[in-house]
């Protein structure tokens, strides 16, 4: 499927394209600074691998890589700790810690991870008691909920309902794109 596009060509693209990508990194992230660099992202991804798509498939083919950039984005360590990391009705954690990094991830990649894991230290950092401590010593500082307990001179019971409510406020926080 050579397209034998040139770089003239494929600027035309960028053009025609741009605001369609952004918008599906947009309505994905919900940050407009992050949204733009996935954007970038994708455009330099299907730059690199042009050869693998035909012209007259080129949007699909674009909105399936903004989607997956923008799903990677949203899977960095900090995001999937507070999404995923929930607590069943007997108060029991489960869900795993931070992802070890992507051996495959480029630098470029790494950036936009931790660019977003920022904007996610700040919203935590950005909790009002009782709810602050145990949301930096678990997130930030992973400690477990018997050393916060034990630290924070709270009963075990008091700092899984504080996490809880802790990661549903940075829930919200984070699918509004809210910044702290």
């Amino acid at each position: 499927m050579d397209s034998g596009m040139t770089n003239e060509q494929f600027g035309t693209v960028v053009e025609q394209y741009q605001k369609l990508v952004y918008t599906i990194c947009y309505q994905m992230v919900r940050d407009h600074f992050e949204a733009q660099n996935l954007c970038q992202e994708t455009f330099l991804s299907a730059y690199t691998h042009m050869d693998r798509c035909r012209e007259e498939d080129m949007k699909p083919w674009l909105c399936r890589i903004a989607a997956n950039k923008a799903k990677d984005h949203l899977k960095s360590a900090y995001v999937r700790r507070v999404q995923l990391a929930r607590e069943d009705e007997e108060g029991q954690e489960s869900g795993p810690g931070p992802a070890p990094p992507d051996p495959e991830g480029s630098p470029d990649d790494l950036y936009i991870v931790s660019e977003g894991a920022e904007s996610i230290r700040e919203m935590i950092r950005s909790l009002h008691e009782p709810y602050l401590k145990v949301s930096v010593l678990y997130f930030l500082e992973e400690r477990t909920i018997d050393e916060i307990a034990q630290m924070l001179g709270r009963p075990r019971k008091t700092v899984q309902t504080q996490l809880y409510r802790a990661k549903l406020t940075l829930q919200k926080r984070i699918k509004e794109g809210a910044r702290p």
